[in-house]
């Protein structure tokens, strides 16, 4: 894959505080790329400025082979954007925001095919303020796409809605996907990344201080292995007490009627080889993984909603 964006040791400073301290990625085609931290760390920064709409104090930055900055009209054309703060008018319709910004591009998206595609068909004729909170994002989205874009950067586009709204524009950025659009998706929230993103940087201070895939961040540490298993209570306590000593097992915690154990990648099929050889099976075994939520903990020294709120 041919990467559509290239951002290179790039600064941005207001005054005295730094939005922006120094950060280098790349985004491959057709991929969704997460951008993720905190509030403040310089997420929204970061991508106004590959969108050209903010100026950097250092660094480089190609969109498509281009610099936003020199050529900004070639990048207006091929790049759309949806932004966290982005309103409309109370009483524009659907269906007159979408033929509005189409007037916007030499060879824009369809607009019924577009407003299809998102869902909003039966809205078309909808004032934006009546339109429930996944409309509006819905909405944005397709703001975003009507210029045929082959990026797409999507910031925060979740905050506020409800579960079921929040799933649902989930699948609709994966569709998107799937028409060939590259996603930029900036968000501070970790199960959205972990679900739609290929890779993904954490920016926490303006630097990244994590980057890879999801499974790549998640993996365990050392190749270890975590999983709890409950035994009836019947089974011989010498034998449990043996099968969670053998080599393979680093930790044992007892936590209620469970046992978390923890030991190398052979660590699950040793401990219970050794119970059946005493014909004990345990009436419940689950693995443990790390999440992403996990890892930012882990990189940024808090929990996700401890630093948004």
């Amino acid at each position: 894959m041919t990467d559509v964006i290239e951002i290179s040791n790039l600064r941005k400073t207001y005054g005295e505080k730094v939005a922006v301290a120094d950060v280098s990625l790349t985004v491959s085609r057709g991929e969704i790329f997460g951008i993720l931290g905190p509030n403040g760390a310089g997420k929204t920064t970061t991508v106004e400025i590959l969108a050209g709409l903010r100026v950097p104090d250092a660094g480089v930055v190609r969109v498509l082979g281009v610099d936003p900055q020199k050529d900004p009209q070639a990048i207006r054309e091929r790049l759309g954007i949806q932004l966290q703060e982005s309103r409309l008018p109370a009483k524009i319709t659907v269906a007159e925001a979408v033929r509005l910004y189409a007037s916007f591009y030499p060879d824009p998206a369809d607009p019924d095919e577009l407003l299809a595609l998102l869902g909003l068909d039966g809205q078309r004729d909808t004032a934006f303020k009546d339109l429930s909170g996944g409309q509006q994002q819905r909405l944005s989205i397709a703001l975003a796409l009507v210029g045929n874009p082959e990026v797409a950067v999507l910031d925060e586009l979740t905050t506020g809605l409800d579960p079921q709204a929040r799933r649902d524009t989930w699948a609709l950025i994966e569709r998107v996907r799937d028409t060939g659009v590259t996603i930029v998706l900036v968000t501070h929230f970790m199960d959205e990344a972990e679900r739609l993103c290929d890779r993904l940087v954490i920016i926490d201070d303006g630097r990244i201080i994590a980057a890879g895939s999801p499974a790549d961040l998640t993996a365990a540490p050392d190749g270890h292995r975590t999983f709890r298993m409950r035994v009836a209570s019947d089974a011989p306590a010498d034998v449990v007490a043996a099968a969670v000593a053998r080599p393979e097992v680093a930790t044992v915690t007892r936590d209620g009627d469970e046992l978390e154990i923890t030991g190398n990648r052979r660590v699950i099929p040793a401990v219970l080889l050794a119970l059946a050889e005493h014909d004990v099976v345990p009436e419940e075994i689950r693995t443990l993984s790390r999440s992403l939520e996990d890892v930012f903990v882990d990189v940024v020294g808090a929990a996700p909603e401890e630093i948004s709120a």
